[in-house]
């Protein structure tokens, strides 16, 4: 579906209509039976939104960084596991479209855009620690041919995508941080489940256990070291839709904080209901994580065609910053509105319910190693000259 001259405001107006009559429909039974969130997925497919941020010459609407977070708030104030998928989805488009400069990768994002192709991520394996980058698995060549088998602690959405990215060793003889990003993709692609998705929270993005079997053609392999995809694409854009999707949580905490507080006002017209304070202090909250996480991405979107700058200590610093404060302050507003909720709140059978949402945000926390992340802005800190 070509999305070619669609207004930003329509980008933002369709998710925000899939995230009200969709996401937000099924995301009880989503959350309940640990299940993927098909219909908002089919709903994005027959919307076009899949391909956001596919270029125009390639079909799609050449969609900012700043537009595809704010499709991403808009689903997560709904359907946090469905703002997930499509977070991660943009994750590896954007590496595909930045990086991915071979004929067959550009006739995949023509192909991305005509059918709306889901794709998944499969980077950590056991033995690495979580860490992205290294590799344990190796790819090898041969005939202008490629052959890969990876075993996958987690693939993202695995069972539902239509095409995996997946990290590698660029040759048997390579160290593991000396790693190739390559596209996998049916008949060349099968996988094997390992291990089963029971999580406490974000229970609809169904991160199962893989082996990853796939062999293809060379020019599946993005041309850039992974290491510069990392720096320049792959890590900010994750942590700034990582980001949105909690400010989705975040939106929807302050919400039914709010609508709780006013229901406690009009049972008592004209007298301010206890608790009303705290509803200050956490709308102030949300608010700055609000200009947090729009402010990164407008940041990004401003430097996107220097490479020299996104691969910058300060920049690699800021983003870093991002993902660990917006993780800490959506739990800091979920803990706060309990003390406003109380016992409504706290229950599984009220409309004022947290229970979903607290426990999708500390799986939000989790997304990414922050113990890992501290320490490296830590080394930058104390190694750049300025920030």
């Amino acid at each position: 579906m070509s999305l070619v001259g669609i207004e930003r405001e329509e980008l933002v107006s369709r998710a925000e209509r899939i995230a009200d009559e969709v996401a937000g429909v099924h995301a009880h039974e989503v959350d309940r039976d640990a299940r993927f969130p098909v219909e908002a997925l089919d709903a994005m497919r027959r919307e076009g939104l899949l391909s956001a941020l596919v270029p125009p010459e390639f079909g799609g609407a050449g969609a900012t960084l700043s537009e595809i977070a704010d499709m991403t708030r808009a689903l997560g104030a709904q359907c946090s596991s469905t703002a997930l998928v499509f977070a991660i989805h943009n994750m590896q488009v954007a590496c595909l479209v930045r990086h991915g400069h071979t004929p067959w990768l550009r006739d995949f994002l023509a192909e991305l855009a005509e059918s709306q192709l889901l794709i998944g991520c499969a980077a950590a394996e056991p033995g690495t620690g979580g860490n992205l980058r290294t590799s344990l698995c190796a790819l090898q060549r041969s005939n202008g041919r490629f052959r890969l088998e990876k075993h996958a602690r987690t693939i993202s959405y695995g069972a539902y995508a239509d095409a995996i990215l997946t990290t590698a060793r660029r040759s048997p003889e390579s160290s593991p941080a000396d790693q190739s990003l390559v596209l996998c993709r049916a008949p060349g692609l099968t996988l094997e489940q390992t291990s089963e998705w029971e999580t406490l929270g974000l229970r609809g993005a169904c991160g199962a256990g893989f082996k990853l079997y796939a062999i293809g053609d060379v020019e599946q392999i993005l041309p850039s070291a992974f290491p510069e995809i990392l720096a320049t694409t792959l890590l900010p854009v994750a942590h700034v839709l990582c980001g949105a999707t909690r400010l989705g949580i975040a939106t929807a905490v302050v919400e039914r904080a709010r609508h709780f507080m006013r229901a406690q006002a009009r049972k008592n017209p004209g007298v301010t209901p206890f608790g009303a304070e705290r509803l200050a202090e956490v709308l102030a909250l949300q608010q700055q994580m609000t200009e947090l996480v729009n402010g990164s991405a407008r940041h990004f979107d401003a430097l996107s065609g220097d490479p020299r700058r996104l691969e910058a200590m300060n920049f690699a610093i800021a983003m870093n910053s991002l993902e660990i404060s917006s993780s800490t302050m959506l739990v800091d507003i979920v803990g706060r509105a309990f003390t406003i909720c109380g016992l409504a709140g706290y229950r599984l059978d009220t409309v004022h319910s947290l229970s979903r949402l607290l426990r999708d945000a500390h799986g939000a926390a989790l997304l990414m190693n922050h113990n890992r992340i501290l320490a490296d802005n830590a080394q930058l800190l104390l190694i750049a000259k300025e920030y």
